[in-house]
């Protein structure tokens, strides 16, 4: 179901609607179960693409030239024309850039409440650990990848989102999942503390921003802890709920993996007192 067929009939339901925002490496299929499960609880599921995002993970991986050049602002601006469209005030949840995505536009006044799963740092996250690096460096190693398409290998994919999982598992996530990615982002997060004008940045004190849970994987090598920490004290600027729980033992694929369902129930259970 293409995107504006969705607001549509998020519009048309009544219901409360929930958009989840995917990150670098995914495609908007990886949200299908927590979409269902979601819907299960009453809410009504948005699941938009990145600008030009394929249909299906064998496209996408067919045609990598697609995802090339999309950057922080496009996919922003094009998320927030979608969430203007909805006529109730959506929850947002995001995982990894789309994480960062998810606190942008509540930062724009647009969530009833957001979800920010191992999200990725913007302007005054201080903290680069080495793990951050090296899941980054398949992108951030070659200047030329700025305005490429990037697919991890399965070594790389093993250690930026399937660290914490077993080899077999780890080749089925791979298989079922991984895509190419937009180089952009990567170098856009890399140099916004050294970019006034960046556009990965986020009002934190937005005073409609709303509440706001950051969610961290204990073992996630490509948004650690301290990344996810420095994340949520700038956030706790603002007046609204700001609140922070690690998911123990979990990697960058706590989204996708075996595990999915304790991550969604975590943020369920957040979105219910508020929404």
């Amino acid at each position: 179901m293409h995107e504006s067929e969705q607001v549509a009939r998020a519009n048309a339901s009544g219901l409360q609607p929930v958009v989840f925002v995917h990150g670098l490496w995914l495609l908007p299929s990886s949200w299908e179960r927590w979409a269902r499960f979601f819907e299960n609880a009453g809410y009504i599921a948005v699941t938009p693409g990145w600008p030009d995002d394929p249909e299906t993970v064998a496209e996408a991986n067919a045609h990598p030239e697609v995802f090339a050049d999309k950057t922080v602002g496009q996919v922003s601006e094009h998320l927030d024309t979608l969430v203007r469209g909805l006529t109730r005030k959506p929850v947002i949840v995001g995982h990894s850039f789309g994480g960062l995505l998810a606190q942008m536009l509540a930062g724009r006044g647009l969530a009833s409440a957001t979800v920010a799963i191992d999200p990725a740092p913007f302007r005054g996250v201080l903290p680069l650990p080495i793990s951050a690096l090296k899941a980054a460096w398949p992108v951030l190693g070659n200047l030329a990848n700025r305005h490429r398409a990037v697919p991890l290998s399965f070594e790389q994919f093993r250690f930026s989102f399937a660290n914490a999982l077993n080899e077999d598992e780890a080749q089925e996530l791979y298989a079922r999942f991984a895509v190419p990615a937009p180089g952009a982002p990567l170098f856009q997060a890399a140099a916004a503390n050294l970019n006034p004008w960046t556009e990965v940045k986020v009002d934190t004190e937005h005073p409609d921003r709303g509440p706001l849970l950051v969610i961290s994987g204990e073992n996630d090598n490509t948004v650690p802890w301290s990344i996810a920490n420095a994340s949520f004290h700038l956030q706790e600027r603002n007046t609204g709920i700001t609140e922070i729980t690690e998911m123990p033992g979990r990697g960058h694929s706590l989204t996708i993996d075996h595990g999915w369902r304790e991550v969604a129930e975590t943020a369920l259970q957040f979105v219910r007192r508020f929404v």
